[in-house]
């Protein structure tokens, strides 16, 4: 009864709204909401998080506690794989910026709403139990899934869905660091690299909006950053360190290929987060900065804190010795590599884009201080610092103006605007020149699901489904026939080819409406079928890419051919017609895409 209500209340609010505002303008409106619920959602994933962690590392009080750390991010990843395998059953339950991606590019932008609370469920559990990953990417996730389903509650097209989603994305960033412009930079270069003024007010309106929302709950900065500027002198090690850490983010790329394949080949996911768990409790054991997102320990090495990364550690007592320091600052950063992308292969939910922050703070202090050791010149370790992060987020996420724009929103570093424009173009040019694509679009373009923006006719091919485009209205014969025994339904057809199928249905051949009324007229059209077919000049496979059927179309110079499954059985035809009537259907939403 309450449903229909509900339901009756919603149709006639939709209704008013139809008559009333245009689609123009009621994104206005959407964008608020968006914000609200995008802020809302940032604060709710942070203060879970955090309270779970201040739980275990304060509140709760037991002797042999400090053993349990070795396990705590076993039990977070265990009861994440557990509420997923509970709760998430009629859809696959993705993490990470990949299926957003996908979602624009197939899925006409459409998020499942499950993933609004259960991004934030998860990923508390996974990061507040020690987790060595970002909360990031599953708050871009729940605020994209807000906007898609906001656009789609509304009955919205594809490119409003679509431009709701990227505010939901750019709400979950300002709302996580407080920093509204990343937000709309991070939308626009990473979800939206088409866009135009109008698709841009939307963004900011949801992004604003969010980040008020957000500073009700938490109103202290992320980072502090003290900082008198940066000196000439100091470019040359600028490149240099930029230079390393684009190298060390196609490392990053290539180790999170190298873990997932691993982690697959364990089919059991409770054994998948068991084996995880342990791998990162040892690695924790070793490295106490890993536990968790990090972020403590870059606001105490800005603070001047050198020794916090050996201070807890096996290793203690030597967290004053400069060199071991050094060392110690190295290994944890590819310590901290494995720790990431093993939490998220054992079932955890995170994103690298919080620890790209943390691996580029440590090489940048671990630069520095290496530097400074030498004695040839003194550098600013703290502005390396937050240069480090940008250049890294900047290579390993391939966004480098969101690297520029949100390292200097978080520290207040504007006054290193030229430094961290130096490293980020930098880092992103190395790591662009030997991956042409990051870790979250290197899956998609393989499979060619990638929207890309540099080679529009590849990508509208890669929207387009081959089984989508099958006509079906074609009248089969048999081989025995004779034109003679079916002369009505050959005369009456619309089409000019005839598939020749057995009894199984197997494509035989194709008869020709010239051959077959040939022989209707000339000759009694008492031949067979099977003697007047003739083999196909090719065939397609219904696994076939557009990009294959349009390479068979025009090597043979043909028109229309027909299509099969794996096992050869008749399906239909496709003909170029048919493909140019969608792809030009696909080109004119394209070009209306955020206009």
């Amino acid at each position: 009864m309450i449903y229909e209500k509900l339901k009756e209340i919603y149709a006639q609010v939709n209704n008013f709204r139809l008559r009333q505002i245009s689609n123009r303008d009621f994104l206005i409106v959407a964008a608020v909401v968006v914000g609200i619920a995008g802020g809302l959602a940032a604060s709710l994933l942070k203060s879970l998080s955090h309270n779970i962690a201040d739980f275990l590392q304060n509140d709760f009080q037991w002797k042999y506690k400090y053993f349990l750390y070795l396990f705590f991010p076993l039990a977070g990843i265990l009861l994440s794989v557990t509420y997923v395998k509970r709760f998430i059953r009629k859809s696959k339950f993705e993490t990470g910026l990949t299926q957003i991606l996908f979602s624009i590019s197939r899925k006409s932008s459409r998020i499942d709403v499950h993933n609004i609370y259960s991004q934030i469920i998860t990923s508390a559990l996974t990061v507040g139990f020690g987790g060595s990953t970002g909360l990031e990417a599953p708050i871009v996730t729940s605020g994209s899934a807000i906007g898609s389903n906001v656009g789609r509650l509304f009955g919205l097209q594809y490119r409003e869905v679509t431009l709701l989603l990227a505010c939901g994305a750019a709400s979950g960033i300002a709302g996580a660091f407080n920093s509204p412009v990343a937000g709309i930079v991070f939308a626009i270069e990473v979800l939206l690299p088409e866009f135009s003024i109008p698709a841009f007010i939307p963004l900011l309106i949801s992004a604003a909006t969010a980040s008020v929302v957000a500073r009700l709950f938490y109103k202290e900065q992320l980072f502090f950053l003290v900082t008198e500027g940066w000196e000439f002198a100091a470019i040359p090690f600028y490149v240099l360190m930029a230079l390393l850490i684009g190298l060390f983010a196609i490392y990053v790329t290539r180790l999170s290929f190298f873990i997932k394949d691993r982690f697959k080949k364990i089919k059991n996911d409770y054994t998948r987060a068991i084996v995880g768990g342990l791998l990162l409790g040892g690695l924790i054991f070793i490295f106490p900065s890993l536990y968790g997102e990090g972020y403590i320990t870059i606001e105490q090495l800005l603070a001047g804190q050198h020794s916090v990364l050996a201070s807890n550690s096996l290793f203690s007592e030597y967290d004053t010795l400069p060199v071991f320091i050094i060392f110690f600052g190295l290994f944890t950063i590819f310590a901290k590599s494995f720790a990431t992308l093993i939490t998220l292969a054992a079932g955890g939910n995170g994103g690298v884009f919080g620890p790209s922050l943390i691996m580029g703070g440590l090489g940048g202090f671990v630069f520095a201080h290496s530097i400074n050791q030498t004695g040839m010149i003194t550098l600013n370790t703290s502005n390396f610092i937050v240069a480090g992060m940008a250049a890294a987020l900047s290579s390993i996420m391939h966004a480098p103006l969101t690297g520029i724009f949100l390292i200097a929103e978080i520290t207040g570093g504007y006054e290193l605007m030229t430094p961290l424009m130096i490293v980020s173009a930098i880092a992103y040019f190395v790591s662009r020149k030997n991956l042409k694509y990051s870790m979250y679009t290197k899956v998609l373009a393989e499979k060619g699901e990638l929207l890309s923006h540099e080679d529009k006719d590849s990508t509208i091919l890669q929207m387009m489904k081959l089984k989508y485009l099958i006509d079906k209205d074609f009248v089969p014969l048999k081989p025995e026939e004779s034109p003679l025994a079916r002369r009505n339904e050959i005369i009456h057809s619309k089409r000019n080819v005839f598939p020749v199928l057995d009894e199984d249905g197997k494509l035989l051949g194709l008869a020709y409406s010239e051959q077959l009324f040939d022989e209707l007229l000339d000759k009694k059209g008492e031949r067979r079928i099977k003697d007047l077919m003739q083999a196909p000049p090719n065939i397609l496979l219904l696994s076939d890419s557009m990009k294959v059927v349009m390479k068979k179309m025009e090597k043979d110079e043909v028109w229309i051919l027909p299509v099969v499954n794996a096992e050869n059985k008749y399906l239909g035809f496709v003909s170029k017609t048919r493909i140019f009537n969608k792809y030009r259907s696909l080109l004119l939403r394209q070009a209306g895409y955020l206009h």
